[in-house]
């Protein structure tokens, strides 16, 4: 499936935004903060609860749980064998088994991975505190980090 639409009904440009929603909103900031180095954001007076974390030009919109969002959205039922195919979310980073390590290190469980997929990049997963799929990725010879990561 390779191919090129000429003149699209929309063409889009960029990813604004992923929203996830949170059972608490602290450890949630703790962990995008002091975890990844996402920054927080200002966000618009909502009568609603949440927050706003951004890295690079890409924001992430937390919510929390309850009946006016539907719920835990976008949490695995941790029966997939193979979490990384499902939903997630993907950040690069410059050095994805120095990432890695770190984090084993500081206690979290990487629960896919570490392993480099046929195009050379290097990949790993692990949950955030609400059950989030988070991939940590980088690319071979030093590809800057704002390069997209997918599996």
């Amino acid at each position: 499936m390779n191919s090129i639409v000429q003149d699209p009904l929309v063409q889009v440009h960029s990813l604004d935004h992923v929203t996830i929603v949170s059972a608490d909103l602290e450890r949630t900031l703790a962990f995008y903060t002091e975890v990844l180095g996402m920054r927080e954001v200002p966000r618009p007076n909502f009568e609603f609860p949440g927050l706003w974390l951004q890295v690079g030009r890409t924001q992430i919109h937390v919510n929390t749980a309850g009946p006016d969002c539907g719920g835990r959205a976008g949490v695995p039922d941790g029966k997939a064998r193979t979490p990384s195919l499902g939903f997630h979310i993907a950040f690069a980073v410059d050095d994805g088994p120095a990432a890695a390590a770190r984090l084993a290190q500081a206690g979290f469980k990487i629960v896919d991975g570490p392993r480099y997929r046929p195009d050379g990049a290097h990949q790993f997963y692990v949950y955030d505190p609400d059950g989030h799929l988070i991939e940590i990725c980088s690319f071979p010879n030093k590809i800057p980090a704002s390069a997209a990561c997918s599996s």
